[in-house]
């Protein structure tokens, strides 16, 4: 079923050699900057042209009803509002400790640095609404946003047709059991670029920050408004590696890689293991679990895909090279002593710890955060968390004795820079 990359023998630039889906998000621009453009000066009037275009919707009334909201909290299944209440109940536990405290510094006696933590005032969360209905990812990006203290969240969602033109219910459900009210059923780069550019006359507000997971062209125009909004990052297909060794059993591993095989035919599953038979091994059991899996043209394009492989390493040394090389989204470690190994990852943007912590857990009822950094850029970027909705700003007080002090080094730095105004600044509080 995955190709087999055997890297045992020999060295290798892991960056080239691994596998990638094959996203241009470059490419993507030249459709969705016009998109945006329009957006940007016609407001609404343009977003609302795009969904017709693009989804085959006309949505006059962009704001979903509060009426609608609550009605779809009232005819959602109890066992799913059971499950989002505990979703939220353990996602915002993780979430209150990553608060960060206001920390005072005396740099000398008289001379303070203070860091305060401040929210921004205004975000709109993305939710995306494309071959699957993702009330978690309503979960996972208001949850850190309210407990950062954001006073005002919007979140955007694709209309459906077979829905009226609004987004799924389960999602307005989700946004009413979080309390948001504020939803419009836009999606796609026409979304993106609403909530840059707002649209005074629609009554949209510009927000300050967008976040949440979309499709290429979701990605492109975040690229083309970076600057004049702040963004979570340019999310890419969704991605598994399980770093494996003859320990691990190969039902549990095959169903793993299935499960993230199921978001889209671009989804990347890769499997990383020092034992050819558990390879063999995860090959016979993916041709069972696929076979009976329901969506299984998708799965199956997944794994057979390029983006996709099973990658033979000499030990499992090698496999954490190979695995921080790859900077996966999601990265299970299901070997011996797997604690040991998981904590010697450098790049990946969530690591599973062994047997019973499958990356499905993390999208759902972890507490952990599961919209998280794709396309190798693990290697540099976090997930979604209450820092993405932060502002660190430093207050900066010296006493007149203090300043004095410290005068002659900046003088002397601001001569070095030849910016004598700079010095001249300090100079003039020296006077008697």
């Amino acid at each position: 079923m995955l190709r087999r990359l055997d890297l045992t023998t020999g060295a290798v630039d892991l960056r080239r050699a691994l596998p990638r889906a094959e996203v241009d998000v470059s490419a993507a621009m030249h459709a969705v900057t016009p998109v945006v453009e329009a957006v940007a000066s016609r407001g609404y009037a343009a977003a609302r042209a795009a969904t017709l275009r693009f989804d085959g919707v006309d949505v006059p009334e962009p704001r979903v009803p509060a009426g609608a909201l609550t009605a779809a909290l009232e005819a959602l299944d109890p066992a799913v509002r059971d499950a989002l209440t505990e979703s939220i109940r353990r996602a915002r536990i993780v979430a209150e400790h990553q608060r960060r405290d206001t920390v005072e510094v005396q740099v000398v006696p008289g001379g303070t640095v203070t860091e305060r933590w401040i929210p921004v005032r205004r975000v709109g969360l993305y939710v995306p609404g494309g071959l699957a209905v993702y009330p978690s990812s309503v979960v996972m990006n208001v949850v850190p946003a309210q407990v950062a203290g954001v006073e005002s969240i919007a979140v955007l969602s694709p209309p459906q047709k077979e829905f009226g033109g609004r987004p799924h219910p389960t999602i307005l459900a989700a946004c009413a059991l979080l309390g948001v009210d504020e939803v419009y059923a836009i999606g796609g780069a026409q979304a993106i670029a609403l909530a840059a550019y707002g649209d005074t006359d629609a009554g949209i507000e510009p927000v300050d920050v967008i976040t949440g997971p979309g499709n290429v062209y979701v990605a492109a125009a975040k690229r083309l408004v970076r600057g004049v909004v702040g963004i979570d990052a340019e999310a890419g297909p969704t991605e598994i590696a399980v770093l494996a060794d003859a320990t691990a059993d190969p039902v549990h591993v095959a169903a793993d890689l299935v499960s993230q095989a199921e978001h889209d035919t671009l989804a990347a599953s890769v499997l990383v293991t020092d034992s050819v038979e558990l390879a063999d091994a995860v090959d016979v059991e993916l041709e069972r679990q696929v076979a009976a899996t329901k969506h299984v043209d998708r799965v199956r394009a997944a794994l057979t895909g390029r983006q996709s492989a099973t990658v033979l390493v000499r030990d499992l040394e090698q496999g954490l090279a190979v695995v921080d090389a790859y900077a996966a989204e999601h990265l299970e470690v299901i070997t011996a002593d797997a604690r040991r190994w998981a904590e010697r990852v450098r790049n990946a943007g969530c690591v599973f710890v062994g047997a019973h912590a499958p990356v499905s857990l993390g999208d759902y009822c972890a507490g952990s955060n599961h919209v998280l950094p794709t396309g190798c850029t693990a290697r540099h970027a976090s997930g979604l968390s209450v820092q993405s909705f932060l502002k660190g700003v430093h207050l900066v007080e010296y006493s007149a004795e203090a300043l004095a002090e410290v005068a002659p080094h900046v003088l002397a730095l601001a001569e070095a820079e030849d910016l004598p105004a700079h010095g001249a600044a300090v100079a003039a509080r020296l006077r008697p």
